[in-house]
């Protein structure tokens, strides 16, 4: 059941306010445009017999109704808020910086607002991610060439012995096995439909999921069995190519994408995810015909279960697969995104626009 709304009235006059307290309780569909906007639109305010209200952009999406281009109602969910976002900037210019309750109080903010932030954002609390952040560059350094001594007390460590307790418990083996052992490091993506979490080892991207994707701790399980190495929060050389080949897919201008991928699985998950990045962008297949074209017809469901072990949305394109009626089946991020995804290539597709 969604979430109870405050009584039409009461979102009406928030609406003709543009009151940004109501910013994350409601977005708003006009009748008359057939588009959902922001409570803080600053379009002409509808009349109030043509909207009407829900609690979230995926209801108004299921509900028909268009995201405003003057509002962008779907948002970057997950972006850093404004408040946040000098600390952010001080944690990534700053490697090895340590941060305590009142230091963060000198900075005119408060300790548990922040845990509460990071615990909502990135699953674990302000300290662990500092001290995440902290063992993961020191495995850099460690990697290629740097001493363990040097790379621990240039981390912020005052033992060497503490560093190696501290290393050893993120990242499951000890500091001198940095050199023949990797890593996968983990960021956020923000997209129109919410957050998505990256992943990435020196190879190339191994995971790109929606946050909130219920199979996404299964999914990070089987990549630390399968990579034998453990997850931590980190850059990677190979980010910067997919937050920006991201916004270009999400902006119309991208249809391919050009990005090494590290896609372990079995001999048959591998063939079909290779078939899938085979289905042309703004077309879509059945799994029957996934099915045939592995010369496999009676794999369908295998193929569909294939489909939901894909560990790398978008990129690797299993929203284009369909039910053998059109209909839209089985997508990890929800069918609501599914129909976007597909709706939004076909709306960047002259030949499968004009098939509609």
């Amino acid at each position: 059941m969604g979430r109870q709304l405050p009584d039409a009235k009461t979102l009406y006059t928030a609406l003709v306010n543009r009151d940004r307290s109501f910013e994350g309780i409601f977005v708003v569909g006009v009748r008359t445009t057939g588009i959902f906007c922001r409570p803080t639109c600053r379009a002409r305010k509808p009349r109030e017999e043509n909207v009407e209200f829900f609690a979230s952009p995926r209801d108004a999406l299921l509900s028909g109704y268009r995201p405003c281009k003057l509002c962008n109602p779907l948002g970057y969910k997950g972006e850093v808020p404004d408040w946040l976002q000098p600390l952010i900037s001080e944690i990534d210019s700053t490697p090895g910086i340590r941060l305590k309750d009142r230091d963060l109080r000198d900075r005119g903010m408060d300790p548990n607002r922040v845990r509460r932030w990071f615990k909502a954002n990135h699953g674990m609390t302000f300290q662990t991610y500092l001290r995440t952040l902290r063992i993961g560059r020191a495995f850099g350094r460690i990697r290629y060439g740097d001493k363990v001594i040097e790379a621990a007390f240039d981390s912020g460590y005052d033992s060497l012995s503490g560093f190696t307790e501290s290393f050893k418990k993120t990242t499951g083996f000890s500091p001198e096995k940095s050199r023949n052992r990797d890593l996968i490091g983990v960021t956020r993506i923000l997209t129109p439909l919410g957050p998505m979490l990256a992943g990435a080892t020196r190879e190339g991207i191994c995971l790109l999921e929606f946050v909130d994707r219920r199979m996404l701790e299964t999914q990070l399980a089987r990549l630390r069995k399968l990579l034998r190495t453990e997850v931590v929060p980190g850059t990677s050389e190979h980010f910067d190519a997919l937050n920006r080949q991201i916004g270009e897919y999400f902006a119309g201008t991208r249809k391919e994408f050009d990005l090494p991928l590290v896609l372990k699985g079995t001999p048959f998950q591998q063939e079909v995810w290779k078939c899938l990045q085979a289905i042309p962008y703004g077309a879509t297949r059945s799994y029957q015909e996934q099915a045939e074209l592995l010369g496999k017809p009676r794999a369908i469901r295998a193929v569909g279960k294939a489909n939901g072990d894909n560990r790398i949305a978008i990129v690797i394109p299993c929203h284009r697969v369909v039910g053998k009626d059109g209909r839209l089946r089985g997508y990890g991020g929800g069918l609501w995104r599914k129909r976007y995804l597909l709706d939004l290539e076909a709306g960047h597709n002259p030949e499968a626009a004009g098939g509609k």
